[in-house]
């Protein structure tokens, strides 16, 4: 293969990249990034790559959520610590629930880009480009607004390393002490059926530690029990910006990607020949890859290769994301294609994307069953695979939304406009996103001792 350089990808075709019309103001831009500190350090996407290679294993399990498009209009810090605490919320349920440690990875601090399905939006006899994330352009309809502006990435750097500040001192300055679990629970969750269970959840916790504490183990002496690994993610879709946040760490000579710990490859840039591939194969951070229907599992196997051609494990998470109604007629070739190959990989499981529908009253919308469905079909396929459903990738917020339909709270097409807040596609609320974590964690660890006992079976 030709040598990998930073901006190599250029040579390639690129899907999904505005066109800035002032080239070079967006050099000027891109050159000040360029000699910003970075957001995340090597050491740090070293240890969650360790901490993933566990999840290929089976010993461990993947929880990716957070929102699906950043905005500046949104940014608080209190939006940010209720994100941090649902996401807590539901890696403690699964925990508990499934015997399995999970990876907590934020989708957060850098998920601005979107690709969209069209070009240009259209409001009545007027057509203008789509919004493609605050870091591109404006929500707002004017050409003023959806004209790509570069100086946006500025913001954009700026709010993610404010996010990641303030997740650092959640992490790790007492917030997260398992001590202190009622004080996570979110206001309006308390009105909802998810809490009688979660109270039941940490009355069970607080007698575990009551008796670790007897025992001399607490977290006055035991840091793992008041602190937590919590790690960024965003897709690598804005070249340009991933580039100049790209940077050779001093201690080994390896190019990381400092802009995130975890990225990904969506499904409409994953092209085999493509720029996004280009890029990716040459950073040391783990790599995400979204699978949709138009996978091809021989496409896929040779991404992997050129991507881990070490079939490192750790480096390569596949999200599958299909519709409950494709999951059977796509997974089960796609997981013997890569088990075939022999490559060491995480099955994570998306079931946003494919789920996405227009509601009768207009808005775009995901029904809470169609998501849980697709999940449970997921690792029943895996479970007959003999395969490990190793991850969940959800879009979700700590805001008490309306935006996806269905569960518990029996959110209705007509209840969507009361809070529909999202800059993109639809997301769970805390509520819908706690009961799904309760509603699968069977599951988790029901596939967790089949993926082990084949594992000591195969060794």
């Amino acid at each position: 293969m030709k040598k990998w350089k930073t901006n190599s990808w250029r040579n390639y075709p690129v899907k999904h990249i505005p066109k800035y019309e002032d080239e070079k103001e967006l050099n000027m831009v891109l050159n000040k990034i360029k000699n910003f500190p970075p957001l995340v350090f090597a050491g740090e996407t070293r240890h969650l790559k360790e901490q993933l290679a566990n999840v290929v294993d089976g010993k461990a399990f993947l929880l990716q959520s957070g929102d699906c498009a950043e905005s500046f209009a949104e940014f608080n810090p209190d939006n940010i610590r209720d994100t941090f605490k649902v996401i807590l919320q539901m890696s403690l349920v699964l925990t508990y629930s499934a015997s399995l440690p999970v990876v907590k990875i934020g989708r957060i601090a850098g998920q601005f880009s979107k690709p969209r399905t069209s070009p240009t939006e259209k409001q009545g006899e007027k057509e203008l480009p789509s919004y493609l994330g605050d870091n591109i352009n404006g929500i707002e309809f004017s050409e003023k607004a959806r004209k790509p502006d570069p100086k946006r990435l500025f913001k954009a750097y700026s709010q993610a390393a404010s996010t990641l500040n303030l997740l650092r001192a959640f992490s790790h300055g007492g917030f997260a002490d398992l001590k202190n679990v009622h004080l996570w629970n979110l206001g309006y969750i308390k009105k909802s059926p998810q809490n009688k269970k979660f109270k039941e959840l940490e009355d069970k916790i607080a007698d575990s530690l009551a008796f670790m504490d007897a025992c001399g183990i607490n977290s006055d002496f035991n840091r793992r029990l008041k602190t937590v690994n919590f790690w960024t993610s965003h897709e690598a879709l804005l070249l340009p910006f991933e580039e100049s946040m790209t940077r050779v760490d001093s201690t080994t000579g390896e190019c990381h990607d400092t802009s995130a710990h975890f990225v990904w490859i969506g499904d409409r840039t994953r092209q085999l020949d493509g720029g996004h591939v280009e890029f990716c194969r040459g950073i040391e951070n783990p790599i995400g890859i979204k699978c949709g229907p138009t996978s091809k599992p021989d496409e896929i196997a040779k991404i992997i290769n050129v991507i881990n051609p070490k079939n490192e494990k750790g480096k390569i998470t596949l999200i599958s994301r299909f519709g409950h109604n494709n999951v059977d007629k796509f997974l089960p070739k796609l997981i013997r294609g890569i088990k075939k190959e022999g490559l060491n990989v995480i099955w994570s499981c998306d079931p946003m994307h494919g789920n996405t529908i227009k509601s009768v009253t207009g808005f775009k919308t995901r029904p809470f069953d169609s998501i849980l469905n697709e999940v449970k079909n997921v690792f029943g396929i895996h479970q007959s695979e003999g395969s490990f459903a190793g991850g969940l990738h959800i879009e979700m917020t700590g805001q008490n939304v309306t935006e996806c339909t269905g569960g518990t709270q029996k959110i209705s097409d007509q209840d969507l406009s009361s809070r529909y807040r999202t800059h993109c596609d639809p997301r769970l609320n805390a509520n819908q996103a706690l009961e799904l974590a309760f509603l699968i964690s069977d599951e988790i660890k029901k596939n967790s001792n089949n993926a082990r006992s084949g594992i000591r079976a195969v060794s």
